[in-house]
């Protein structure tokens, strides 16, 4: 009877087990990506009417300026978010799933039910994870305010805790709705169209997908997801780093952004159309390769995962 609970309980886990240990895994790898996606981002705010720099020019200059251990600024937030947010998201969007393929009988679901299964879980994990989201933008961006409005933080508990106690605990959940708007954009077009890639991928390859499907089913499905995850994602980001990273007026104690719309109106006022895609070269760098790995790497955690607690 325990063993009967013990493999139904690992079951259950499985998808936010194997799914958070695949987003950790690839955040690590990829965070020097996303540190230089969020400067590029935050450029145009800190230094209007000047070219944004490429992110091989962002990580080139800090590595000169302070070494090769600051491109992993921030990684300690990263892995906290991740295993809160990534195991959210990919786990609830697989149970969903799942669940609706078992009320339609066993049959795959249609592209329809695999968007909303995507925007379900990535609203979820969203509002679960965005206090590390918070954190993770503050430590990344820190070193580029004026040396007098540096905050300095020490890791990622020093910035939730700095940041609730100074700016109330508010501030942990700025940005939330363009957090939730990005979440939900991203799991469409990372999880719900890979899913739906690795069907056409696979039949367009003859692969049978019997037992999972098959390497370069894998790779060309989640090449696919890799740049619609960016391109639905990019503007939706774009807005969050600019909410989460503002501060108030030393003067005035006003911040820059009202909300999501007025951050919207100013970055199109200011930088046009294109400045929703500020910074895209390292945000498609950073997404793809984040995809791919995740992806690729979760088909070989599952069956590990089943392997060792000897699950069908």
């Amino acid at each position: 009877m325990s063993d009967k609970k013990g493999s139904s309980f690992a079951k259950l886990a499985e998808p936010f087990a194997c799914g958070g240990s695949a987003a950790t895994f690839a955040s690590i790898i990829i965070h020097p990506m996303d540190l230089a996606k969020v400067r590029m981002q935050l450029f145009g705010q800190l230094n209007p009417g000047k070219p944004v720099p490429g992110f091989g020019t962002i990580l080139t200059t800090m590595i000169k300026s302070d070494g090769i251990s600051s491109v992993y600024q921030g990684v300690d937030a990263a892995i906290g978010r991740q295993l809160v947010y990534g195991t959210a998201r990919i786990g609830l969007h697989r149970a969903f799933s799942d669940k609706l393929k078992q009320m339609n009988d066993g049959k795959p679901i249609n592209f329809g039910m695999k968007a909303l299964s995507g925007m379900a879980s990535g609203s979820i994990a969203v509002c679960i994870g965005t206090p590390f989201d918070i954190a993770l933008v503050r430590l990344q961006s820190d070193s580029m305010a004026p040396l007098a409005e540096r905050k300095n933080y020490k890791n990622v508990f020093d910035a939730l805790t700095r940041t609730a106690s100074e700016e109330g605990a508010g501030a942990l959940y700025k940005g939330l709705a363009p957090n939730i708007l990005r979440g939900m954009a991203m799991n469409v077009g990372m999880l719900a169209c890979y899913d739906q890639a690795k069907e056409t991928v696979g039949k367009l390859l003859g692969d049978p997908m019997t037992n999972g499907p098959a390497l370069t089913t894998q790779i060309g499905a989640s090449c696919v997801a890799g740049f619609t995850a960016a391109l639905f994602s990019m503007p939706f980001d774009l807005i969050k780093s600019r909410l989460m990273a503002q501060k108030a007026d030393p003067t005035t104690g006003k911040l820059q952004y009202s909300g999501v719309a007025d951050c919207a109106i100013q970055i199109f006022k200011r930088e046009g159309p294109v400045g929703f895609f500020s910074g895209f070269s390292a945000y498609y760098g950073r997404c793809a390769p984040h995809a791919m790995i995740i992806l690729l790497s979760i088909e070989s955690i599952t069956k590990g995962y089943r392997s060792v607690l000897g699950l069908n």
